[in-house]
């Protein structure tokens, strides 16, 4: 099964993230991302709660100007370029979902619902993989801003993520990952 390349489990042994500013066209287009968007929501929700949004954020300067009105009303003293860092960030890649995690008052606890959300945005990320993209999910400045959420139409949220989605402009690269010695036990 491993030698197939295209088993769930190669997938899941090949998914890299870009840099988003190296994410070019083409992205998704609508029925792709609709699909994509529908792998990210079948994700484990104890309770069946839902408990976070997938905004797909089509007007990048709308969106670029709630980041930079946000972010003067927190730092006023910001420069020119950390302003035009913001605004680039809204316009990374030629598709951008924001998962924000909305904890449902419930007897289910909250970590549940916002490890949900975690796996709504790594499904998502799966996701792009399996049809042939490559995404990167962000937080950054933007996600921590006093309402950022409300921004994106989802007030009480908090952001889980930014996901970047298009084609890459250069190989990915592998990182190092972690030695399973030291990040698996056995009891």
């Amino acid at each position: 099964m491993l030698n197939d390349s295209s088993s769930p489990l190669r997938l899941l042994l090949t998914r890299r993230s870009a840099k988003a500013r190296d994410l070019g066209a083409p992205g998704p287009d609508p029925a792709t991302l609709d699909t994509l968007l529908a792998a990210a929501m079948r994700v484990p929700d104890h309770g069946k709660l839902a408990p976070w949004r997938l905004v797909v954020v089509e007007d990048r300067e709308r969106l670029a100007d709630a980041i930079l009105r946000l972010y003067r009303a927190e730092r006023p003293e910001a420069g020119r370029l950390e302003l035009q860092a913001l605004s680039d960030f809204a316009h990374q890649a030629p598709c951008l979902v924001a998962v924000v995690s909305l904890v449902k008052d419930s007897h289910i606890p909250a970590w549940e619902q916002q490890l949900s959300a975690g796996a709504a945005t790594a499904h998502l990320m799966l996701a792009a993989h399996a049809a042939g993209f490559a995404a990167n999910w962000l937080t950054g400045p933007a996600a921590y801003l006093p309402g950022m959420a409300e921004a994106l139409g989802v007030p009480g949220g908090r952001i889980a993520g930014f996901v970047f989605i298009g084609t890459p402009s250069r190989p990915l690269e592998e990182r190092p990952r972690p030695d399973p010695a030291e990040v698996v036990l056995r009891l």
